[in-house]
């Protein structure tokens, strides 16, 4: 079930349905209401993600300061920080995949842009709106927090301590890899056609994916494998650190969505093998 069987050069039928290529330019998507209505969603998710998340972390750090009284063992940990966004993911990707398609993220935007699933008038819709709302969640936990805020980083993403600018930038490339080849793999219309049997539910590996990706790159770089996320916290807390080394969370981002958009479009669903067989039957009529 659900596989492409190549036959002479030509695949034959196949038992799901690709969505058609998105144009790149689509004027006639700027009069549809669907678009801002998305874009909306695509707004308050992020705000909702980083209020949430950065709260944790600041909730976190004033737990365990030690020159305050804190505990030093207290507080949820790394672990409960991973799951504070992990978790975040799986309940906003699954409130507004109907609507948006639950993106929350510019580098899974800019992955599924570069595979033809979205337009760039709407990739570029999502990701400013995306880098608004980030900046609205971080300043709601600012105005509601201000002394703890400036006090605890502000949620900032920054390069640890004892960790080289190229490490960094490989953990984000890596990370951001792992999390949009997992939004390919789970939201994949042959998989879903293959794995009917099995109920999937797609934002539960997605934020899964985000959780466990966390727990690995937070002690290097914070964990930033979002661009709006490290953006918005950056505005607010707008101290130096937090800009030395931002240009990491978009590049490296970027560059691992890009990686996973071309491995999973042109490898595991062969997109190339499949257009030059096409191109050769096309030229042998």
């Amino acid at each position: 079930m659900g596989k492409d069987i190549e036959v002479g050069g030509e695949f034959s039928a196949k038992d799901y349905q690709d969505p058609p290529p998105a144009p790149l330019i689509d004027a006639e998507e700027l009069t549809q209401w669907s678009l801002y209505r998305a874009v909306i969603a695509e707004f308050i998710a992020t705000l909702l993600f980083l209020y949430i998340t950065v709260l944790t972390v600041i909730g976190y750090k004033s737990q365990t300061d030690v020159s305050k009284n804190g505990d030093g063992c207290g507080g949820v940990g790394i672990l409960g920080i991973a799951w504070a966004f992990g978790g975040m993911i799986f309940v906003l990707v699954y409130c507004t995949a109907g609507i948006s398609g639950g993106h929350i993220n510019p580098a899974v935007t800019f992955g599924l842009f570069l595979a033809r699933k979205v337009s760039l008038v709407r990739a570029i819709f999502y990701i400013v709106a995306q880098c608004l709302g980030a900046i609205c969640g971080c300043g709601l936990v600012k105005a509601f927090q201000k002394s703890y805020y400036t006090n605890y980083g502000g949620g900032a993403n920054e390069l640890a301590d004892g960790f080289s600018k190229g490490t960094g930038l490989g953990a984000e490339i890596i990370g951001t890899f792992v999390l949009v080849y997992t939004v390919f793999s789970a939201t994949d219309p042959k998989r879903n056609a293959r794995d009917s049997h099995v109920p999937v539910l797609a934002p539960l590996p997605i934020g899964f994916a985000v959780f466990m990706v966390h727990l690995a790159t937070i002690p290097i770089t914070g964990t930033g494998i979002n661009p709006a996320r490290s953006f918005g916290a950056a505005v607010m807390y707008n101290k130096e650190k937090a800009w030395d080394d931002h240009w990491i969370f978009w590049v490296g981002p970027f560059i691992g969505a890009a990686i996973a958009a071309l491995y999973h479009q042109y490898v595991l669903r062969a997109a190339a093998v499949k257009a030059l067989g096409s191109f050769r039957s096309s030229s042998n009529i």
